[in-house]
């Protein structure tokens, strides 16, 4: 495990992502980015993260991982554009519907609200157009759901090499394009509606070409304005209006009056409000919220997230190996003999070893060597707490001279080189850790670590800057022969 050192780098603060869309995908780009890395390089650096955020009491989850990445690795600033680049194409995307649809909004109701003189506005026309507009929203959202992407090869000719992880949100993120594009087009529609209701005088009718009385055509009429019979009931056909408005292509009417031709348009524009755009709408709601929902999900069950969690909670071990492969037996080579320990030392107690609570006994050697208390280092104690059992025996200008405790059963880990490191370079020159590992069982001075168990921190202790830490040896001090 890595610790935080106290000679941190200059970091800048990099702002925690929120958008889930950007978010997967500057994620996915990091974990892409991180299979050029060595696994163990990785490890270390994700597990000082978790260690990071349990120190500060931060959230550890993927937004947080990346702003930390991000605070170090100027790298990560180009990754950042991989998801920001992806949102800003869909923006660019979502306009153009919006765009177009307004366009076409206009265009299509000036078309259905053309009238010369002639021939009436046929309300009829509008009901079956209004009929439409609600079917291809509502297709618009099932094909979402079903995944089905009919569009798919006309996106291809702007978007041809789509991201892996992108590609199971294409169904949603175009229907959300769409539904912003549908739902501009209504409101666009609507507007043109009340602009020319309020500048023109139209004629409104109903014709058709079936055999349809008025009272059922009142009725379909009636079953339309339901929604809104409470909020504006003189939006609503009455059977006068409904009878006084026929027409016939071949003939006329003659007990209309043209005054009541125009008091269709409340209803027109009720229906148009109420049957195209608050649908539009919803559904342009709902297809935002299932592109987060997706997104969110996508992003839970990444296999770079579950690796990420992995490498979070295991503990880095120093297992010796000179390589990382895992088929490979740990390199039990080691060039370093036992030290004898010296004569006035500060004794160290890292992550608890030889304390009262365990059943071992220390070393009555130990007792002339280390009068004092042992500092506990390391383990359940905190970073900051590591930092200052360094600065108290940083004290003096002398060299410091430390015998730290070790369970031998334990293996060295990062943790421990960390704290080791920044030792070093905050306590005066010459001074030395003589590591001293100690047997698992009850012992005393004659029942030291096994062989077995001192050469992986011989190993360890040779890839420690030279001169600073060995281990020591208990038998030398007490006279007592090795087992």
């Amino acid at each position: 495990m890595v610790k935080q050192s106290a000679a941190r780098p200059s970091m800048t603060k990099t702002p925690i992502i929120k958008q889930p869309l950007r978010l997967l995908m500057d994620f996915d780009a990091q974990i892409q980015r991180d299979g050029h890395q060595t696994s163990d390089f990785i490890h270390r650096r994700d597990r000082k993260f978790a260690l990071h955020c349990e120190e500060h009491n931060s959230p550890s989850d993927p937004a947080h991982w990346l702003a930390w990445l991000g605070r170090f690795d100027n790298g990560s600033e180009q990754l950042a554009g991989t998801g920001q680049s992806t949102e800003q194409r869909w923006q660019r995307i979502n306009s153009g519907f919006i765009a177009l649809g307004a366009v076409l909004g206009i265009i299509t109701m000036a078309g259905l609200l053309f009238y010369d003189g002639g021939q009436r506005i046929n309300v009829t026309v509008i009901i079956g157009f209004v009929a439409l507009q609600l079917l291809l929203a509502l297709l618009t959202s099932l094909q979402s759901v079903m995944g089905w992407q009919p569009w798919r090869p006309l996106l291809n000719r702007f978007m041809p090499a789509s991201d892996p992880a992108l590609q199971p949100l294409q169904p949603a993120l175009m229907a959300r394009a769409t539904q912003g594009g549908g739902l501009s087009f209504a409101v666009a529609a609507l507007l043109t509606l009340l602009a020319m209701v309020v500048t023109q005088d139209l004629a409104f009718g109903w014709s058709t070409t079936l055999n349809t009385a008025a009272s059922g055509y009142h009725q379909l009429t009636s079953a339309l304005a339901t929604p809104w019979t409470w909020l504006w009931p003189s939006a609503v056909p009455d059977p006068a209006l409904v009878e006084a408005t026929r027409f016939f292509r071949a003939g006329t009417n003659t007990a209309l009056t043209p005054a009541r031709w125009g008091q269709w348009w409340p209803f027109v524009s009720m229906l148009w409000l109420m049957w195209v755009v608050l649908p539009r709408l919803l559904l342009r709601l709902l297809a935002s919220a299932l592109v987060r929902l997706r997104t969110r999900k996508l992003l839970l069950c990444h296999p770079g997230l579950r690796a990420l969690r992995e490498r979070m909670a295991t503990s880095v071990l120093d297992t010796g190996a000179g390589h990382n492969d895992a088929d490979d037996l740990p390199d039990t080579r080691h060039n370093t003999l036992l030290q004898p320990l010296p004569e006035k030392a500060q004794l160290l107690s890292w992550a608890g070893a030889g304390s009262v609570t365990e059943e071992q006994t220390l070393p009555a050697a130990l007792a002339a060597i280390c009068p004092g208390q042992a500092l506990n280092v390391g383990g359940l104690a905190s970073l900051s707490q590591d930092q200052q059992a360094i600065a108290q025996l940083a004290v003096s200008s002398d060299a410091v001279t430390a015998i730290m405790l070790v369970r031998s059963w334990e293996p060295p880990t990062g943790e421990l080189l960390d704290f080791l490191d920044s030792a070093r370079h905050n306590w005066p020159a010459n001074s030395r850790v003589f590591l001293l590992p100690l047997a698992a069982e009850t012992r005393n001075p004659s029942n030291t670590a096994k062989d077995r168990q001192l050469q992986p921190w011989l190993r360890f202790a040779e890839r420690c800057p030279p001169g600073f830490v060995t281990v020591g040896d208990i038998t030398v001090n007490t006279g007592l022969p090795q087992s």
